[in-house]
């Protein structure tokens, strides 16, 4: 029995094929060759007018030793067809290109070496992020693309030369779909472009990158490709070396093209490919190795050597679980705690956002929204429902504009499915979704728990269940397992998606029944952090001190923030502005919220 693609992987570096385009370009191919001027240049329109020259290019570096060949079908999309006249031929071109691959690799498969087919996967030509197309648009033509390179029999899909995290998502949406329709998974690789300027096309670094990545459990494999060479990908993959839990991919230009008599010449040598490759294979741990535009077979033979000589080195990557905007990280557990979500961009909990949103004054809120990391805020709550607006219009146009203008990760704050997904439709990054409850039973959180599987966001889970809001310790926590063993089991989410709110309430109320609240809450965070430590917690502060004046509140959001972080509270929604250090809240203030949140009641008679 041959081994699988995973079996290899454990064992060596697995090398792919070298560049399509430029080695395509030594056939000397007239327009005839392409069937006519209206094709010329549309290289996977070669699968259907001449698929002969398709099989030498996989022959000419199956010749060279390689373990992987690439479909040629990085633009056999109808996006990029339709430049040609040819966006109805996506599936069939998608499906010829797999099968000249795979019939290529199963001739030259060995009971010793067996070969791959991988379906290549291209960005297309627009950019989701700047409002090029919309996400159903572009997941519909990733779709009939990928199912016709499944059907040809790809053993493999790489998603390659991403340049927006918003496209990168939506190929995963689509590759997801098409596995639960076909029942059955491929092997997935996602391989982003960096530029020489050190970040993605849209900015996003490879730190974003990752975390954007990182939670969809479809994605075996994440590197890099095209753009540069590989001495300028070095840092960016000791990077993905020291954080990346998925295997490395690297797959660089020979070098940086220059422009010649207005043709790109690459002009690194194999045996400088090689030195850096080696380097990344035996002390970075890269998995897979290969060449993009300018690789030849020649480059490919250095690659083959490096695989045959050196195993990747064990890598220890530390992974800290975090979400992230188009351009930067905030970890959801942060040292020292706790992470500050800023609670500004809230219709309902902001009276400025509100006259904005009224007024449809976006340029403003997105200032609002920058304001709140000079305050100190490392995520941003954003809620967009206020009685009598248009909920889903509305978190349209913020997200839209959210998604590139603000640096900061993001929160989707809304009780209506509908807005998240719209919302997520959107965002680039790793977004939270806040939030999921048992109110209505399991029905309305399995939707939210199955868009943040499908997007790869986190969640924010209520202590509440069919009997209402959790006042008691224990109820409070026995809701928090509830809904984790259902999100874990049912969905397939991880320990370190979910972030758990035990809810806090007014404590200047006089309720009798809310006295102990603040402390019921502290120890329902020390016990969930105890039962489940790789999950998150999270808490509204103000809600503590609503109704006070607001001097008295940023007193009680302070120090009741300060014995909830030590009871193990990792993230807080709050003003960051209004927090105040323990340090300058004065002793006798301190003491009487002390009092306050603990229910010692030494002043209750008076």
């Amino acid at each position: 029995m041959q081994k699988s693609f995973y079996d290899i992987l454990k064992e060596r570096a697995l090398v792919f094929d070298g560049a399509t385009g430029s080695n395509l370009q030594t056939f000397n191919l007239t327009e005839d060759d392409f069937g006519g001027k209206e094709y010329e240049g549309c290289n996977e329109y070669l699968c259907k007018s001449k698929p002969d020259v398709v099989r030498q290019l996989h022959s000419y570096f199956l010749d060279a030793g390689c373990d992987v060949i690439e479909t040629d079908s990085f633009g056999a999309n109808s996006i990029v067809l339709a430049e040609y006249g040819l966006s109805e031929m996506d599936y069939d071109l998608s499906y010829r290109a797999a099968r000249i691959a795979k019939i290529a690799a199963e001739e030259y498969s060995t009971s010793g070496r067996r070969r791959f087919a991988a379906g290549s996967i291209g960005p297309t030509t627009k950019l989701p992020s700047l409002g090029h197309i919309k996400f159903d648009e572009m997941e519909a033509a990733y779709y009939r693309q990928m199912s016709g390179l499944m059907d040809g029999g790809v053993d493999i899909f790489c998603i390659e030369t991403c340049q927006d995290l918003l496209q990168t998502k939506t190929a995963l949406s689509a590759a997801r779909r098409l596995f639960e329709d076909k029942k059955k998974k491929l092997p997935v690789i996602v391989s982003i472009t960096i530029e020489s300027t050190g970040t993605m096309l849209m900015g996003s670094d490879i730190a974003a990158a990752l975390t954007t990545i990182e939670p969809f459990d479809i994605v075996d494999v994440f590197g890099m490709n095209c753009a540069t060479g590989p001495m300028e990908m070095e840092e960016n993959i000791r990077y993905l070396s020291h954080n990346s839990p998925k295997y490395i991919f690297c797959m660089p230009n020979a070098g940086i093209p220059e422009n010649v008599g207005g043709k790109a010449c690459y002009h690194l040598k194999p045996e400088e490919l090689s030195k850096y490759m080696t380097h990344f294979v035996k002390d970075l741990g890269v998995n897979i190795i290969g060449g993009c535009c300018g690789t030849t077979a020649e480059h490919i033979r250095t690659l083959v050597e490096i695989s045959d000589r050196y195993t990747p080195a064990k890598r220890n990557p530390e992974y800290s679980p975090s979400v992230s905007s188009l351009y930067s990280v905030s970890t959801l557990r942060n040292v020292p705690a706790p992470t500050l979500i800023g609670e500004r961009c809230n219709a309902n909990g902001s009276k400025k956002f509100r006259e904005l949103l009224e007024r449809e004054d976006y340029d403003a809120m997105v200032n609002m929204a920058k304001d709140q990391i000079s305050e100190g805020a490392h995520i941003l709550d954003v809620c967009a429902a206020y009685v009598g607006r248009d909920e889903s219009k509305d978190i349209e146009e913020i997200f839209r504009r959210f998604n590139t203008a603000v640096p900061l990760p993001l929160m989707i704050d809304s009780t209506e499915v509908s807005v998240i997904e719209k919302a997520l439709k959107l965002y680039a990054g790793r977004a939270i979704i806040n939030s999921i409850n048992f109110e209505e039973g399991t029905r309305k959180a399995d939707k939210i728990l199955s868009l943040a599987k499908r997007f790869g966001a986190a969640v924010v889970a209520l202590s509440i269940d069919e009997d209402g809001q959790a006042y008691e310790t224990q109820k409070k926590v026995d809701i928090a397992m509830r809904i984790h063993e259902h999100a874990v089991k049912v969905h397939g989410l991880r320990d370190e998606d979910l972030i758990f709110d035990m809810l806090t309430f007014p404590l200047g109320s006089g309720q009798e029944e809310l006295r102990k609240s603040a402390l019921n809450t502290i120890n329902a965070i020390r016990e969930i952090k105890k039962l489940l430590p790789e999950c998150h917690t999270i808490l509204g502060i103000s809600n503590s001190s609503f109704g006070l004046k607001p001097e008295i509140r940023h007193i009680l959001n302070s120090v009741f923030m300060h014995y909830a972080v030590e009871a193990g509270l990792d993230m807080v929604i709050v003003h960051a502005g209004k927090i105040l250090p323990l340090y300058k809240v004065d002793e006798r203030g301190r003491e009487l919220c002390r009092q306050l949140i603990f229910d010692e009641r030494k002043y209750a008679e008076e």
